[in-house]
């Protein structure tokens, strides 16, 4: 005795349009009972009037009919079926107006109730229509226009300033800023240079790109979002699962009851058949789980609609609800409490040398490495203004380092064991003491010499992610209990990481299985546990974990698979919308399921002893379910508070 809350109408035929086949065949019923009652008054004959009636009960019914006898098809027996074998009913013993009027209701109840659901629905695909049908293609030098689903990869595609970018791709020419929001949430643009990813949806700024198609339209990151968010009711909550188990032991319970009801009253109460039926029918009506069957999953797809609509996926009921109740959150520490690459932190100019001598000839060995302790040297040249030294001869010392000819003497960066009983340059007391103290704070060193002189150390280190302990403080405000950092990094590293941003605890020197007994671990001791990772090679701790939660989903197809939650931005600043939002839904849910069940528990006995009519018991039956589905709306405006 499921409600048919989609109706007839698939997915892509929902529109925009607050009009739907229910409201319609509410109105022309309405017109039409209304009609019927006032034709007395102007003299219509009662052949007439009834005639009048009965074109409002098919006005009104004619839709209900139609998925009554669907489902009756595929044998199943849901509260349509119900209503329509009510107001037939009433119709057989004469009872016309009431038969009218309950068609009416339900015909209302179902249209608001589809009104509210299509807003949900259209919120998560009006993302799908933000990606330009048509593409401006360079080819042979000309720019032809093709439709997206023509597109090749490899295919070049020019994007004027202002205009939304149609495929995934790689910029091959230009510098703009490109409005990421539709699909990570971001809501300040971000600067795209040759060689970065752009993506189907999203608004270049006032730059002009020549990207180069790398998937195809039915590939790119918007395309599986809105494929994956669709689907994600597939995924259903805890609580869905026990409301449609529930249901289906009370359906036959409630279908045996009601002729037992008329018996009852007919055989020992001296009631009249017609008066018996239809009080059956009002406990029938009353006793219809409708808004029951719909209070998890229009939560559901309002809240995994507003999280898309934020840079957050969310692939089903259960993993919504399941965030909902997380108590503790794992999190991985490269590339996710940190940035994932090494920074200059500190640099110590040797006597003799001012900090942009060591940042100058430190640039010239490094400006032609790949290795990320160079590129750190390079940004941070590039930020301070600091030109490199003419250098020849470089050469790299596996192993070491990388030296070279500057001025005709040798130049050299190492780490400091390379000047331990080496018989070059000595670094003195003074320096050693620096050193010790930066290493103490798990940065690394690198010393920079020039002939017989020290020049002087530059410090690097892993940068903690901007704001990200604030962030810590906004989950544990929503109740996450205990926060841990799980890596591979030795315990100094991790240890000084960590101390300054709350996190509660640490577990250093993992191998990825030894990340997997943590979060196991964690589980046994907090219940249900988040684990946060890049997606790639944390995904075997995701799927350990109650909840995998992956970042930075735009650039990994392995986090869109893998996760049950992605962070579509590289940032973890969407989690706390993520958890908050989780936990206003579960809350709505249970507010709905609340709801709906307390409308059965007084509608029954109400219908069972008189107090309640038939046209009552559909007014508070369709009025239950109609609020259930527009609290589950509200969702879709759920921001997290400040």
């Amino acid at each position: 005795m499921s409600c048919n809350h989609t109706h007839s109408k698939s997915p892509a035929c929902v529109t925009h349009s607050i009009w739907n086949s229910d409201l319609l065949s509410a109105v022309a019923c309405g017109a039409l009972l209304v009609a019927a009652l006032i034709a007395p008054r102007c003299g219509a004959s009662a052949s007439s009037v009834l005639a009048i009636l009965l074109a409002s009960c098919v006005a009104g019914g004619w839709h209900v009919t139609i998925r009554s006898l669907e489902q009756l098809g595929r044998f199943h027996f849901d509260v349509d079926l119900l209503m329509l074998v009510a107001a037939i009913g009433a119709g057989f013993i004469g009872r016309f107006e009431e038969s009218a009027i309950l068609l009416l209701l339900f015909s209302l109840g179902h249209g608001l109730e589809g009104l509210a659901t299509n807003r949900a629905r259209n919120a998560i695909r009006t993302l799908g229509t933000l990606t330009p049908k048509v593409a401006r293609v360079v080819r042979d030098g000309r720019e032809l226009e093709v439709p997206v689903e023509d597109l090749a990869v490899g295919d070049l595609v020019r994007v004027m300033a202002g205009e939304r970018i149609a495929v995934d791709g790689e910029i091959r020419e230009g510098v703009s800023a490109v409005d990421q929001s539709p699909i990570t949430g971001e809501s300040v643009p971000v600067v795209k240079e040759i060689g970065a990813d752009v993506f189907a949806g999203t608004v270049n700024g006032d730059g002009l790109l020549l990207v180069a198609t790398t998937k195809l339209a039915s590939q790119t990151t918007m395309a599986r979002m809105v494929t994956l968010v669709e689907e994600s009711h597939a995924n259903k909550g805890r609580t869905q699962r026990l409301t449609e188990r529930f249901t289906r032991i009370y359906t036959p319970i409630v279908l045996v009851s009601v002729p037992a009801i008329i018996v009852v009253l007919v055989s020992f109460f001296d009631m009249s058949f017609s008066d018996a039926f239809l009080r059956a029918m009002a406990v029938l009506v009353g006793a219809s789980p409708c808004a029951l069957v719909i209070s998890t999953p229009s939560a559901v797809l309002a809240g995994v609609a507003q999280a898309a609509r934020s840079g957050v996926l969310i692939k089903g009921g259960m993993h919504l609800e399941s965030l909902g109740i997380v108590r503790a959150i794992a999190f991985d520490k490269t590339g996710t409490v940190t940035l994932g690459r090494p920074d200059v932190t500190d640099v110590v100019a040797a006597e003799g040398f001012n900090e942009r001598d060591v940042i100058a000839i430190a640039l010239a060995l490094d400006q032609f490495s790949s290795h990320p302790l160079a590129q750190a040297v390079v940004r941070k040249a590039r930020r301070d203004g600091v030109v490199a030294r003419e250098i020849a001869e470089v050469r790299a010392l596996p192993g070491r380092g990388v030296e070279g000819m500057i001025d005709g003497k040798l130049a050299l960066v190492a780490g400091p064991r390379s000047f331990v009983g080496s018989g070059g340059v000595v670094i003195p007391p003074v320096m050693r003491s620096h050193i010790e103290h930066l290493q103490n704070q798990a940065r690394t060193v690198s010393v920079i010499t020039h002939g017989e002189h020290l020049v002087g150390v530059i410090a690097m280190a892993d940068q903690v992610r901007p704001h990200i302990a604030a962030l810590f403080v906004r989950l544990k405000s929503l109740g996450i209990r205990h926060l841990v950092m799980l890596t591979g990094d030795n315990a100094a590293v991790a240890t000084a990481v960590a101390a300054p941003l709350g996190i509660d605890e640490v577990k250093a020197g993992l191998l990825p299985e030894q990340k997997i007994e943590a979060v196991h671990e964690l589980m046994k001791r907090w219940g249900v546990v988040a684990m946060v990772g890049d997606g790639v090679n944390d995904a075997p701790a995701l799927a350990s974990a109650t909840v995998g939660i992956a970042m930075g989903a735009t650039g990994t197809d392995v986090a869109l698979e893998a996760a049950d939650i992605a962070l579509m931005a590289d940032d973890l600043s969407k989690l706390p919308f993520a958890v908050g939002l989780s936990r206003r839904a579960r809350r709505t849910i249970t507010q709905n399921v609340a709801l709906s069940l307390g409308v059965v528990g007084v509608l029954i006995p109400c219908a069972l002893f008189g107090f309640v009519e038939l046209n009552w018991a559909v007014v508070l039956h369709e009025g239950s379910t109609v609020v259930v589905a527009f609290n589950a709306l509200r969702l879709l405006l759920y921001k997290e508070s400040a």
